[in-house]
């Protein structure tokens, strides 16, 4: 299935009675134009009706780009633009939306005939948004040629793409968090105000339709793609039929429970009671689902596999879900990382889980036993997680995280695998993130987060800071890894 939207946005012209129209018409052709010559010409359309501050231009424009297949909308300012009439499309369009203006070309357009004040109509546009409590993307500098507006709306297709589809998602939860493991729960209520469903299961009817699959047909070449995926690193070639199984299972059970929602994302459990009773442990089949861009958190961590889908949708890219896990052993980091990578020892750590990082983002991969959990369980029951490195490069560590009081909250934070062999077990790999030692205390223990995060290959930081306060998330609850020359608000002076 497709699990990501792709992102259409209208771009409508917006003009002021008492400027020349044709300002913002050819403003509006030359960004359509420009945006088509760097980036990809499907990702925008150029809505032909110009609103001259007209309500039914405005509805016109709104009906437009709705048949145009839009998703999205961003207002181009070409001039100073009607406050009322283009703040109302805004309100009324469904999707999400951005604003953005033209700057004044050359010395003739600061004539009479040719100024456009599109500078002084953005503070206009913004307070009329705030009067109608419409949330917009507002680049950091909104003013530009028209290069530097196809810039703009470059950088607001990853926020769209993940805004829209947090609107229209599914998540999928199976069992209750597992005994002593608080960590995971938070109350689902600002899901809703996300606009995000939340179907809850119980681990007996997941467990009656993988029964219910026993004889599915499609088990084999299932199994058989697993086995061409895994190559050498099959070391459990035996339950191979088992997680095709399961797999099957999830797989039908998001076609049969999607409902009205487009896309899905799954919080699944893993133990304690799954592996005697499956008989093997998911985190194969869970990293299988997220390479596909369905990902599956580990542990019933519903807001992790929010936080994932988020990156999938922002990164276009594979996402995974790991613990903050180990510190960097000080042998390793002399031996490895001193002298060879700018960070301190507190610089770094380890993430880490069991098995749920696609193959695709590890160095080389086997499958193979639980070892945490063999040291209580036959090992028998403990197969089916993957195992090895994760690819060294530039990462993104963030979660989205609902408080117990229902506050939203999110951290942001960008670093790096580093090439450096973890010599340990499970998908893992050894983190750089500047800074990390101050951020993990005064972000990550002061404000009471869990310890998954999600993992996004790339630097995603600007888009996801501006998906989180897109949602609603206070930018004062937004937290980052601050430089050395900023203190956290708890930080004690006295060092």
């Amino acid at each position: 299935m497709n699990n990501t939207p792709k992102v259409k946005i209208g771009i409508v012209g917006v003009s002021r009675d008492c400027f020349p129209a044709e300002l913002t018409i050819r403003r509006r052709k030359a960004l359509a134009d420009a945006y088509a010559k760097k980036y990809d010409a499907a990702d925008i359309y150029e809505c032909p009706v110009t609103i001259i501050e007209s309500e039914i231009h405005m509805q016109q424009a709104l009906e437009d780009i709705k048949k145009a297949g839009c998703n999205a909308l961003c207002v181009y300012l070409g001039n100073f633009g009607p406050e009322i009439s283009e703040t109302m499309l805004a309100q009324q369009f469904c999707g999400p939306k951005m604003f953005c203006a033209a700057a004044e070309e050359d010395y003739d357009s600061v004539t009479t005939s040719g100024r456009g004040d599109a500078y002084c109509g953005m503070l206009n546009a913004s307070y009329n948004l705030a009067l109608r409590n419409v949330k917009a993307y507002i680049p950091e500098y909104p003013v530009g040629d028209a290069e530097d507006c196809a810039d703009m709306i470059h950088d607001f297709v990853p926020i769209a793409r993940a805004v829209y589809a947090l609107q229209n998602l599914k998540i999928i939860s199976f069992g209750p968090r597992p005994l002593n493991f608080l960590a995971c729960n938070a109350p689902i209520k600002q899901l809703y105000n996300l606009g995000v469903e939340i179907e809850e299961n119980s681990e007996l009817d997941l467990f009656e339709s993988f029964n219910n699959h026993a004889d599915d047909k499609r088990i084999a070449d299932v199994a058989k793609e697993m086995a061409e995926e895994l190559g050498a690193g099959n070391k459990k070639p035996e339950v191979l039929n088992k997680l095709a199984q399961y797999e099957l299972t999830l797989v039908d059970w998001i076609e049969a429970h999607k409902g009205s929602k487009e896309f899905v994302a799954i919080a699944g459990k893993c133990w304690p009671a799954f592996q005697t009773q499956f008989g093997f442990v998911p985190c194969y089949v869970n990293s299988r689902l997220t390479g596909r861009g369905i990902p599956v958190s580990c542990e019933v961590d519903i807001y992790g596999c929010l936080s994932e889908y988020i990156g999938t949708c922002v990164s276009d890219d594979i996402v995974t879900l790991l613990d903050i896990n180990n510190s960097v052993p000080k042998c390793m980091y002399d031996d490895s990382i001193k002298g060879k990578f700018d960070y301190k020892h507190t610089d770094t750590f380890m993430g880490f889980h069991c098995g749920n990082t696609c193959s695709k983002k590890l160095t080389s991969c086997e499958m193979k036993n639980q070892a945490i959990m063999a040291r209580s369980l036959p090992v028998e029951v403990t197969n089916g997680t993957l195992e090895g490195d994760i690819v060294p490069g530039p990462v993104t560590f963030y979660r989205l995280q609902s408080t117990a009081d229902s506050i939203l909250r999110a951290y942001v934070a960008e670093g790096e695998v580093l090439p450096v062999a973890t010599r340990s077990f499970g998908g893992i790999g050894v983190f750089a993130i500047p800074e990390m030692g101050r951020f993990y205390r005064h972000v990550l223990i002061e404000k009471n987060y869990p310890h998954h995060g999600a993992v996004a290959f790339g630097h995603f930081g600007k888009a996801l800071f501006e998906v989180f306060k897109y949602i609603g998330v206070k930018v004062d609850e937004i937290g980052y890894n601050q430089p050395a020359s900023l203190p956290y608000p708890t930080e004690n002076p006295f060092k």
